[in-house]
């Protein structure tokens, strides 16, 4: 008697009910990409845990993007400035390798502060808003507000209880971003919410403040009260990172630029 010879099979994958199972787990760029890459894996015969890591890559990536997209969204900084879209020739006196130091982050993991000082138009918010962005690639929640925001923001929440407050977002990001600090003096109450926002904060998170006033000129800003403004300026300055940006204003260049007659 001839033994009977048996052919063994392996057991076929169901894409629907694997791409179902995926979107179920929340898996949904790999539950998209898994038939294009079942096969590609079948024509290049990769192994099966290849497909599974270039899947697994392909979901972390992309929720990533979608990280990096709502976190910059929700923080309200300015679109489109970047470190690399910053004009370092322009402007000589800033030491290109001192702001890409920054931007590796390090100062906001020790909750430490920048400060960048300079008159208008020399590129403080531009640099603000960039290394705002490193943060959120870095993984950091961070949030932007124009001085005057701020302010009114602080104002609503006066009468706010510690505990609500801890709530805000100007109190519980890793990095908070005042722009324009020192435009126009600020009255009592503004000057001791302000002190109080920065004693929250102080060991707790960082501060990025870009102002055109030197330090020396802060009592003016704070309603005039020296003590006020030093206590500040204490827990500021306790750990920081102060920029002076001395050049020309990029605004007035754009128009020169464009009130210089063709040739």
């Amino acid at each position: 008697m001839t033994p009977s010879s048996s052919k063994s099979t392996s057991p076929r994958l169901n894409v629907d009910e694997t791409r179902e199972r995926l979107s179920k787990l929340g898996l949904d760029r790999a539950a998209e990409l898994l038939e294009s890459r079942l096969v590609a894996a079948a024509n290049a015969d990769e192994p099966p845990h290849r497909l599974l890591d270039a899947l697994l890559r392909e979901e972390l990536e992309s929720r990533e993007e979608r990280r990096i997209r709502t976190s910059l969204r929700l923080s309200g900084l300015p679109t489109g400035m970047t470190i690399d879209g910053f004009d370092f020739a322009f402007q000589p006196g800033i030491e290109r390798a001192k702001i890409e130091t920054l931007a590796t982050c390090t100062w906001i993991r020790e909750q430490e502060t920048v400060l960048l000082q300079g008159p208008p138009g020399v590129g403080k918010t531009h640099l603000a808003a960039a290394m705002g962005v490193r943060a959120i690639e870095a993984g950091f929640s961070v949030a932007f507000y124009r001085f005057e925001e701020l302010v009114a923001a602080l104002r609503r929440d006066a009468e706010s209880a510690p505990a609500q407050l801890r709530r805000r977002k100007y109190v519980n990001t890793s990095l908070l971003i005042i722009d324009e600090m020192g435009f126009e003096p600020m009255d009592r109450l503004a000057a001791s919410l302000i002190f109080r926002l920065v004693s929250y904060r102080y060991g707790r998170g960082s501060v990025l403040i870009t102002t055109n006033k030197g330090v020396q000129e802060w009592p003016d800003l704070f309603a005039g009260d020296e003590v006020l403004a030093t206590a500040v300026l204490d827990r500021l300055l306790h750990r920081a990172h102060v920029i002076n940006i001395k050049g020309r204003s990029y605004r007035l260049r754009e128009l020169e630029e464009a009130m210089t007659p063709p040739r």
